[in-house]
């Protein structure tokens, strides 16, 4: 799987995107179709500190997006993380269950 991080308006520390890097590469252990990991951080104002942290996964003929918005990147990053899991999880389900009314149907046709 490729991870690519961007930061937008201003320049993320080393440990930061290696943070994201590690955090999006943990969701391979659930599913290892995945195609490409994104990570956008950004800030809305620099005043409110408001941190916004964007995770899109590509997929076989699918896109998961999630974005989650903290005080502080590494929550935002997990925050988003977790919303991406949860649809990623749906995700597999749902093609596991097509892949089994597949398998159905052919077994009762050779019956």
């Amino acid at each position: 799987m490729h991870i690519h991080v961007t930061s937008r308006h201003f320049k993320a520390h080393p440990s930061l995107v290696e943070y994201a890097e590690a955090a999006v590469e943990q969701l391979a252990h659930f599913y290892d179709g995945i195609i490409k990991g994104e990570v956008i951080l950004n800030y809305e104002k620099p005043r409110n500190s408001v941190k916004i942290a964007e995770v899109n996964l590509s997929v076989h003929n699918a896109k998961l997006t999630s974005v989650a918005r903290t005080n502080d990147f590494s929550k935002s990053i997990d925050v988003a993380v977790e919303k991406v899991l949860v649809q990623l999880k749906k995700y597999k389900a749902k093609i596991h269950s097509k892949d089994r009314i597949a398998v159905r149907r052919v077994r009762q046709k050779v019956v």
